[in-house]
């Protein structure tokens, strides 16, 4: 095996368990936690969710420059690899920009001072993420059996 295919398939894990966090958000956390803000706010005893995403984000961010490096010689693993560099990065800018600050805002509200309203509005809009979450590993999965057939 080569090393392309060794991080590509690391890559492609990492891609498909951030994909499963936030397939768990939506299904799980998502629906309970606008009754309940306690169940996200971690001075109340709820998810501390920075424990999975920081370390999921940081490692499938690395793994796939490490696959674009070695990919580079390789045009048709490498085009997947930018779309899915590209679709990462647009959700990683979208939630610096939007979800990122109101997730915090929600953890570090007062009990009772967070409208039921605005929590489903925020995971009405989380949803939305979900697409490019899939394009990215559909694009990695793509690149992993691109790799496989060198």
């Amino acid at each position: 095996m080569t090393a392309l295919l060794l991080v590509v398939a690391l890559s492609a894990a990492l891609a498909l368990m951030t994909f499963g966090g936030g397939f768990y958000e939506v299904f799980v956390v998502d629906p309970a936690w606008p009754n309940r803000p306690d169940i996200v706010q971690i001075n109340q005893g709820g998810l501390n969710r920075k424990r999975f995403w920081i370390p999921a984000h940081f490692s499938y961010e690395i793994a796939l420059i490490a696959s674009l490096v070695l990919a580079w010689s390789q045009p048709s693993v490498q085009r997947f690899l930018w779309i899915s560099l590209a679709s990462h990065t647009a959700m990683r800018i979208w939630s610096a920009l939007d979800f990122i600050p109101k997730a915090l805002a929600i953890e570090r509200a007062t009990p009772g001072s967070l409208s039921e309203e605005t929590a489903r509005r925020w995971t009405r809009r989380s949803w939305w993420r979900f697409p490019l979450d899939l394009l990215t590993c559909v694009a990695m999965v793509c690149a992993l059996a691109s790799a496989a057939r060198l």
